[in-house]
């Protein structure tokens, strides 16, 4: 099953993390507690992200780039390039999330388990591949709905299976290059599917025409898939058994002779993974983030996110724009209001760990998918949480479904212990909800959403919260998301008929 994150301290938990204390430890008029903060931990923190809604551990990114840098620097690779491997495999599952829609809908199962499954599957093999899609597909349903998925998956055939990948792939290497990345460590991620003989994707590259750090990042992954379940050696043994197929013979057998370093491998699976990678970036590529680095680090996950489904299509954004627009009325420092659009950005994180399965079900949710629902905030936080200067932020960005009664979720935290920024986030957030189209209703004109708001003022909602957002909303002209959700749902019909 896919993994989950590992307890965090609770809001409600007395100590310096709790929002009644931050303002002690905070930076003064800021959601951080420096503004010190290396890229690389940021970049760290944030594959958390990437390995939730590929059904893989945390952590299972930054195991993968470790692996790659130490292997480029097994084989000697010049120092300058060393920076897109370390990159580029932490971030290779940029675009993972562009395709998990279309991938719940094609196996009619949980994307996060598909994408897990597959990652042990040699699925250019014939008989591997029909045993997988035979496991996989509508798992519980009838034998009419199974066979239907069969014949749909069946019909889709190769050109499916890379279409699947371009998307992912394209999508992940134009987000490098949103973050500043250079064009060779996009290509890098753009290339991580290729195989040596050319039989991967999305290009069918041959050879050394597949970019050194995609070479790479494609074998050091797969070996992290297997490493907890088979042990080093008995990944390296996989590794093998692609070797010139799948993988580039020169980097396996330096993987082979890499097999027998013990010391390695106990640290890679159980030490501290940030000390680990703080040893392997490359020292001339090693920096500390400028606030325009940080608003890009946001935007680009924040895109990661609402791509998840066509439905949370931009919802990141409005959330960001709309609480943003409170803080303004509501007096708040323009850093404050930086900070709280970065807040915004953040703040669905952990939906990627939510199955597309739930997601994008056209009726509404069962009790037990709306348990699962809710553990996004909590996800986020802890995602969050990893960088060491991100205390506030985290408290802020996954308390948006806290109420003032405490009857929210995922801490239950009371009106007294949300502070304000936490307040109005919980209000932009239920306000562009509202506002958008949902598997299950329509979109809200802002007249019935607002009385939505009122009512819930005092138990749910902070007044001033809800007051500043009218005063924001009739000075701004704010266009609901509702078109472009509808265009990217057709963007995905077409790609699956």
């Amino acid at each position: 099953m896919p993994a989950t994150l590992a307890p965090v301290r609770s809001l409600s938990q007395a100590g310096p993390t709790s929002p009644t204390r931050l303002a002690d430890v905070a930076v003064p008029g800021r959601l951080f507690t420096s503004t010190e903060i290396r890229l690389s931990e940021v970049l760290a923190a944030m594959s958390t992200a990437l390995d939730l809604t590929e059904g893989q551990p945390p952590g299972h990114a930054a195991r993968s780039a470790i692996l790659a840098s130490k292997l480029a620097e097994k084989i000697g690779l010049p120092t300058a390039d060393r920076a897109d491997v370390f990159y580029a495999t932490m971030l290779k599952d940029l675009g993972c999330s562009s395709n998990a829609a279309k991938m719940a809908w094609l196996f009619g199962a949980d994307d996060r388990l598909v994408k897990h499954d597959i990652k042990t599957v040699d699925w250019r093999r014939a008989q591997s591949k029909f045993q997988f899609v035979s496991r996989h597909v509508a798992p519980g349903a009838g034998l009419f709905t199974r066979v239907m998925r069969f014949a749909a998956l069946a019909r889709s055939g190769k050109r499916g299976e890379q279409a699947l990948v371009q998307t992912r792939c394209e999508r992940g290497a134009d987000i490098m290059r949103d973050l500043r990345f250079p064009e060779s460590a996009a290509r890098a991620v753009q290339s991580l599917d290729e195989h040596w003989d050319g039989g991967g994707y999305p290009a069918q590259l041959r050879g050394e025409e597949i970019p050194i750090a995609a070479r790479l990042a494609g074998l050091a992954q797969t070996v992290e898939v297997f490493l907890k379940e088979l042990g080093p050696r008995g990944a390296v043994g996989v590794a093998e058994l692609r070797r010139g197929t799948w993988f580039d013979p020169q980097l396996v057998d330096a993987l082979v002779d890499l097999a027998d370093d013990e010391p390695f491998w106990t640290r890679l699976t159980t030490g501290d993974l940030q000390a680990q990678l703080a040893e392997f970036e490359p020292a001339d590529s090693a920096r500390v983030t400028d606030e325009d680095e940080l608003d890009r680090v946001c935007e680009a996950f924040a895109r990661v996110v609402d791509a998840k489904s066509p439905w949370t299509h931009k919802h990141s954004t409005g959330v960001a724009g709309l609480a943003v627009g409170i803080g303004a009325e509501l007096g708040l420092p323009a850093i404050m209001l930086r900070d709280l659009r970065r807040a915004g950005l953040l703040h669905d994180l952990g939906k990627l760990g939510v199955s597309n399965m739930i997601l994008d079900k056209p009726g509404r949710p069962t009790d037990a998918e709306y348990v699962e629902i809710r553990k996004h905030p909590d996800f986020s936080e802890q995602i969050l949480r990893r960088v060491n200067d991100f205390g506030r932020l985290a408290d802020v960005a996954s308390a948006h479904h806290e109420r003032l009664d405490g009857r929210g979720y995922h801490h239950r935290t009371t009106g007294e212990d949300l502070p304000t920024e936490a307040r109005l986030l919980a209000v932009a957030d239920v306000c562009e909800a509202l506002t958008a189209d949902r598997p299950y209703r329509d979109g809200m004109p802002w007249e019935k959403a607002r009385s939505i708001l009122r009512e819930g003022v005092g138990t749910a909602f902070c007044g001033d919260c809800v007051e500043a957002l009218e005063r924001h909303r009739e000075k701004t002209t704010i266009t609901p998301r509702i078109e472009v959700q509808l265009e990217e749902i057709e963007r995905l019909i077409a790609s699956i008929v």
